[in-house]
């Protein structure tokens, strides 16, 4: 859509710049010996004008208007690299931590069973030393 609107702004620019002028010089000589010279000037707007140039100008334009779309589609596709990296070292990192976190829970989980199996064996030791002492 850009790449069209400059396009056509840029053909009717030239097209209104563009003015076609030609001179004739004609001598005319009387039968008296005296000489006459007209010069007539031509002028043409718009449609008289060079199509070859207009054609060359269409080129050029054309030819700059796409190597401005190629740096753009370039620097988008630098910007969704750069994304893309980001996004992947994002991930890296969660998982990671995640990782981190299963190895915390599980020594968490360790511990506390230890802890539990260290109580229940006292509890039974109590509980034993109860009976005895309720057994004499």
């Amino acid at each position: 859509m850009k790449k069209s609107i400059l396009t056509a702004l840029m053909i009717a620019a030239v097209v209104v710049s563009c003015t076609k002028s030609t001179s004739k010089t004609e001598t005319v000589e009387n039968p008296d010996g005296s000489t006459i010279t007209t010069t007539t000037t031509v002028s043409e707007n718009g449609i008289g004008v060079d199509s070859a140039k207009i054609n060359e100008v269409k080129e050029n334009t054309q030819a700059k208007i796409d190597a401005a779309g190629q740096k753009i589609d370039n620097a988008a596709e630098d910007a969704k690299n750069k994304i893309d990296a980001t996004a992947d070292k994002t991930k890296q990192d969660l998982q990671k931590a995640g990782q981190d976190i299963k190895e915390g829970a599980d020594k968490v989980g360790k511990d506390v069973k230890s802890a539990a199996a260290k109580g229940a064996s006292k509890v039974e030791e109590g509980a034993k030393k109860l009976k005895e002492d309720l057994s004499k």
